[in-house]
């Protein structure tokens, strides 16, 4: 079965080909950084536009690359959220005209779902069952994946996820936008430990995070007087050090509590080279493995969506050819995902 992938949650749009037996065919992904550069953030309505403009774009390159023609999709996979309103319904609407242009089913896939099976497109992927920490711009959760659609979740933030930490931090000491890369980058030129910022939660005996304490301590680092340019590259330093010893020490215990020894990181913070490092030497202590995304495809992407359709396609899931009705979720939460059960013989 080749499934079309269609991803338009935020700002990035993204489009791709998968085959339940030959694999990733083929992506495209166009970020717009560029566009929001200028506003310091992610414009709703700015979003949305460049998300009509880029996607049949996207869609012809991608049939390019595959050697496809559209008569050739079996099925289409879409983001239907959680992301911005406007934006899932570029991408929702596209996808369902396709399905009904085509005769062929669509499939509303949650956004998260997508981060979390990316890994399994990696060349060594992870077998089920697996702890998974998500850690993006606005989700930071440890989840404990059976199979597809049996997820339990064993924590989450109570308040910033940790890439919106990142982002924040890094606007508070003067970064352009976007900020977590930039920030990560400055950190490379500083020594962590001469500020001295908390570790939130670190030690609360549970799977929860929270990272707006630890963004007002940098805020009052970065008000102090005589704090300065020559300061900023220690404290970034310090600020992913602190981020990144609470997402280890939480996900090393997410796996002694499970008794697993795999560990699944997605979503853009997994990205982090400074993450990776700590979470491979922490896992190796525990004789655990840690998997990851391609780095390409730590950002939200079609691919990740169109393999997450076509796992679900497989599995059973319930879709009928498209109709062109469609609906999307800003919030959802991934929790309310069942898992994808085959039709009842008659």
């Amino acid at each position: 079965m080749r499934v079309l992938g269609i991803e338009s949650s935020c700002d990035e749009t993204g489009v791709a080909i998968y085959d339940t037996e030959r694999g990733l065919l083929g992506h495209r992904l166009h970020s717009q950084i560029d566009l929001h550069a200028a506003y310091g953030g992610v414009v709703p309505e700015l979003a949305s536009r460049d998300h009509i403009r880029r996607l049949p774009l996207l869609l012809r390159e991608v049939l390019a690359e595959t050697g496809l023609a559209m008569g050739d999709i079996d099925g289409i996979a879409y983001t239907a959220g959680p992301g911005l309103a406007g934006a899932l319904l570029v991408g929702s609407s596209v996808a369902e005209a396709l399905a009904l242009a085509l005769g062929v089913p669509a499939l509303p896939v949650h956004h998260l779902e997508g981060h979390l099976l990316s890994p399994l497109l990696s060349a060594t992927p992870p077998e089920f069952p697996f702890v998974a920490l998500l850690v993006s711009g606005g989700h930071t959760q440890l989840m404990r994946v059976a199979g597809v659609g049996d997820y339990t979740l064993l924590g989450e933030t109570v308040d910033d996820a940790a890439g919106e930490a990142f982002d924040k931090t890094a606007k508070l000491i003067g970064l352009p936008y976007p900020g977590g890369p930039a920030l990560a980058r400055l950190a490379l030129e500083g020594t962590p430990g001469r500020f001295k910022l908390p570790r939130p939660m670190l030690h609360s005996k549970d799977f929860d995070f929270s990272f707006s304490g630890l963004k007002t301590a940098v805020l009052t680092a970065a008000g102090a007087e005589g704090f300065g340019e020559a300061d900023k590259p220690d404290l970034a330093a310090e600020f992913q050090a602190a981020a990144v010893d609470v997402l280890v020490a939480k996900s090393m215990s997410a796996l002694r509590h499970t008794g697993l020894r795999q560990l699944v990181v997605a979503g853009g913070v997994g990205a982090n080279l400074a993450l990776r490092a700590a979470l491979d030497e922490a896992a190796a202590r525990r004789r655990a493995k840690v998997f990851y995304p391609e780095m390409e495809l730590c950002t939200d992407n079609g691919a990740m969506i169109a393999f997450a359709g076509a796992l679900r396609f497989m599995a059973g899931a319930q879709a009928e050819v498209g109709d062109g009705r469609f609906a999307v979720r800003p919030r959802w939460s991934l929790l309310d995902i069942a898992a994808p059960r085959p039709p009842v013989a008659a």
